[in-house]
């Protein structure tokens, strides 16, 4: 069903692009693939790419435009990388410096865009099977943590892998592994269940980015590589400029989820 892709992708990227949505985007245009978003100058476009491939797990590259393009063509047919995503992150030197609804007053020609599978794209298939998803039950952004694990290097690019978490009762949790799995270019199977402290999370209740969420007695904490890596490893390596989505505010796109599965 192409054509309700298109009409819902379209529909909620006009509402973000006219400033009346900049929140976290987990529910919206159901059956529609999301994007996490990592914008480099053409210079460290390689070595980032290069990134990318080593580390598919966080890293699964949808699309990359020409340098200096707003559009993704085969993301979706109308689309302007620069308004279409609630809300960026303007990075200088490693730093963040701004939290724009619209990057065009920072806009350069020799820009890269590269568009990252999002976990929110698999969440479908969970609550179609029944699997209480907390964050969208509880209408706040999903809780993500900077871990203890490396990522492969790649030129200028290192530092920690970042995931997303999601607790479920043992069963769902096998459940959810099984669907994810089908999922891995927006990032698979879990990475990680239970005992968060063996990758480095202290504290489930102080997610580096987005909103805690209440983990039962009865719950498993489940752990996906997160497309939000990229913020971690930008934060390490300090380039002299970059822009990401927010955590939690993704682009959406034209595509399906089913087109996704294998």
């Amino acid at each position: 069903m192409p054509h309700i892709g298109r009409r819902q992708g379209l529909t909620e990227r006009l509402r973000i692009r006219a400033g009346t949505f900049a929140g976290p985007t987990a529910g919206l245009a159901a059956g529609n693939v999301q994007a996490n978003l990592a914008i480099l100058p053409a210079a460290l476009a390689h070595d980032f790419l290069r990134f990318a491939q080593a580390n598919p797990k966080p890293c699964p590259v949808l699309a990359v435009s020409e340098p200096g393009a707003t559009a993704l063509p085969t993301l979706a047919a109308d689309l302007d990388i620069r308004t279409d995503v609630p809300r960026y992150r303007v990075w200088r030197h490693g730093e963040l410096v701004e939290e724009p609804t619209d990057i065009r007053h920072v806009w350069r020609d020799d820009l890269v865009t590269f568009a990252i599978g999002c976990s929110f794209s698999f969440e479908e298939a969970l609550v179609e099977h029944g699997i209480e998803v907390r964050h969208i039950a509880r209408g706040c952004n999903v809780p993500m943590y900077r871990t203890s694990i490396p990522t492969v290097p790649a030129g200028a690019f290192f530092g920690p892998l970042v995931v997303s978490m999601r607790p479920f009762r043992p069963a769902d949790a096998i459940r959810a592994i099984q669907i994810t799995a089908r999922y891995p270019s927006v990032h698979g199977a879990p990475v990680h269940i239970g005992l968060p402290e063996a990758i480095g999370i202290r504290d489930l209740g102080r997610p580096d980015y987005g909103d805690a969420v209440p983990v039962a007695a009865d719950e498993l904490p489940v752990f996906w590589a997160c497309g939000v890596t990229p913020q971690s490893v930008i934060a390490q390596v300090k380039p002299e400029f970059c822009m990401t989505h927010a955590p939690g505010c993704m682009l959406i796109t034209d595509l399906r989820n089913s087109s996704l599965a294998v």
